[in-house]
């Protein structure tokens, strides 16, 4: 199948991109064919976000988004701001915060009830989009440049046989072709690899971000109020923190943030999580109410230091594949949809101009003067700060470095660097002190394999596993007695686990079918032995509306 621009990704980045192509064709009076790629059963499947949308980028997009029926109706009213300790919460004033983290003038709303719209908008321009199709691998011309994808196969088997349903992948072809994966993603990885794009650049870094839908009783909603929190649980060395957003009828997400350049390998970021909801602020604000859906996801933290080469012959890393989270903002969609747009113009003008498989460069230099730089660039030294001297004193660094940028356009720091990358921050087992996480009460804290069954994730059982080692023995011989294998702890959703026989002989197993596709043992992994690659496509999480 041949295209014009083949997208992978149908999260905001990728659908922007799309509508993108297809406005700038119909004003210029031509065709332009556009077709999205979607690993998940259906658009939204595998979306997740806390999510407080900055409406930026939106409003440049489709400037009459409310008259479409945009699903942005909990435009934020209370912005809150605490420090917790274990028994109490402090509330920070808003006014020692600079204009760019207020969220007033966003919206609290559901990323993926977003993306669905988005899609529908971009399916009557015209835009084909393939949700349960996932892009495994790019097709390369003879001097390397990128012509397209391949689709994975379907009905494969676990020993790699055949199954009555065999389907061979298929190739898409493209003039350019558009990397909009998210966090981590599989082709990104290659890609880099390929075409050396982090030279010069700092290592990327990730938290873990989870977050659960809930149902508040009636009287304890409060429409359009945002929460954010630092401190407890989390000890002072380890970066990270809490949201609680009120938003739609009587629904909160509720989430947590881990950054994963922790040190101490028995941390469990679930036990994190769920010991945060246990907290009296929050648990006040649960009580009585009902757990709708959970997930988690990778979320890129390096920021402006970390942001890659954007273009490769053939083709450019858009959105959150690049890294253009916003960390202290805790936001990344509008400029994950400023990006598609930003190459979706660049690749329009290309092809207008009979141009096809050469690097967008014009990509590059479009984001160097938009806000999405200006913005990152900003704030690039609060990660660094916050990493170097922990919560304590990292944070108020990193504040009083926002302001300088915002008063004066300067920082007395520089550009700090972020160092090495997280899988090499664990310290060794036997020099951390193990914690002790209380057993969930299946209320308000719940285990994993009970908050896997509400992530409404499945895969077919019988299919190659997608989490691959590259040394089957490095998980006992290496990382057990190194650091007691941080998998069965880093991972949300009961993925690894170390099982003994009646001897008492260790055995590394992996529950593939549990995988939320959140990459992190693909980041965390000490010995980076773990290759997240994609399973057959629709398999994983079924989001409803996070």
């Amino acid at each position: 199948m041949e295209f014009d621009v083949v997208i992978v990704g149908a999260g905001p980045a990728g659908l922007a991109a799309a509508i993108r192509l297809k406005q700038l064709a119909a004003g210029a009076g031509r065709d332009i064919s556009v077709c999205v790629l979607e690993k998940g059963s259906e658009v939204g499947a595998h979306i997740l976000s806390g999510a407080v949308i900055d409406p930026i980028a939106l409003n440049e997009l489709i400037p009459d988004w409310k008259e479409k029926g945009a699903p942005l109706d909990a435009e934020v009213t209370d912005d809150r701001f605490y420090y917790l300790d274990p028994s109490g919460a402090l509330r920070l004033p808003n006014f020692i915060f600079p204009p760019l983290m207020s969220n007033h003038g966003c919206y609290a709303a559901s990323l993926g009830d977003i993306c669905r719209w988005l899609a529908r908008l971009a399916e009557a321009l015209g835009v084909e989009i393939y949700p349960g199709f996932a892009a495994v691998d790019v097709i390369t011309g003879a001097g390397g440049e990128v012509q397209g994808v391949f689709t994975g196969d379907m009905g494969v088997s676990r020993d790699g046989h055949h199954k009555p349903n065999y389907t061979p992948g298929m190739a898409l072809q493209a003039k350019y072709t558009f990397v909009a994966e998210g966090a981590h993603g599989s082709l990104a990885k290659k890609l880099m690899a390929k075409f050396d794009l982090r030279k010069g650049r700092e290592p990327p870094k990730y938290g873990i971000g989870f977050k659960e839908l809930w149902q508040l009783p009636k009287e304890k909603h409060k429409r359009g109020r945002v929460i954010h929190t630092l401190g407890w649980p989390l000890t002072n060395d380890t970066g990270g923190g809490g949201f609680f957003y009120h938003f739609g009828e009587n629904l909160a997400s509720v989430g947590f943030v881990v950054h994963l350049n922790y040190s101490n390998p028995h941390l469990s970021p679930l036990g994190e999580f769920n010991r945060f909801k246990m907290h009296p602020l929050i648990h006040a604000m649960l009580e009585g109410g009902k757990r709708l859906s959970y997930g988690s996801r990778a979320i890129t933290e390096g920021g402006f230091q970390s942001v890659p080469k954007l273009v490769f012959p053939g083709g450019a890393l858009i959105g959150c594949a690049a890294g253009f989270v916003d960390v202290p903002r805790i936001k990344g969609s509008h400029n994950a949809m400023k990006t598609g747009m930003l190459a979706a113009e660049a690749a329009f003008a290309a092809i207008a101009a009979g141009r096809a498989h050469d690097a967008l460069d014009d990509y590059e230099t479009a984001y160097r003067s938009s806000y999405v730089h200006r913005d990152l660039k900003r704030v690039r030294n609060v990660k660094p700060l916050w990493s170097k001297f922990g919560t304590a004193l990292g944070v108020p660094l990193g504040g009083f470095d926002m302001w300088t940028n915002q008063l004066f356009g300067l920082s007395l720091f520089g550009t700090l660097k972020h160092g090495k990358p997280d899988y090499a921050s664990l310290k060794l087992a036997a020099d951390c002190k193990p914690i002790a996480y209380p057993k969930p009460d299946g209320i308000v804290s719940f285990d994993r394999l009970s908050s896997v069954f509400v992530s409404n994730t499945n895969h077919e059982e019988d299919q190659p596993v997608h989490l691959q080692l590259k040394d089957p023995a490095v998980p006992i011989r290496d990382n057990l007695p190194m650091y007691d294998e941080p998998a069965q702890r880093y991972c949300p959703a009961g993925v690894y686990e170390v099982v003994r026989d009646v001897g008492g002989n260790p055995r590394f197993v992996i529950n593939a079918q549990n995988c939320v596709h959140c990459k992190t043992c693909d980041i965390k992994d000490p010995a980076q032995n773990i290759n997240w690659v994609p399973p057959e496509g629709g398999g994983g999480p079924n989001y409803p509306n996070m």
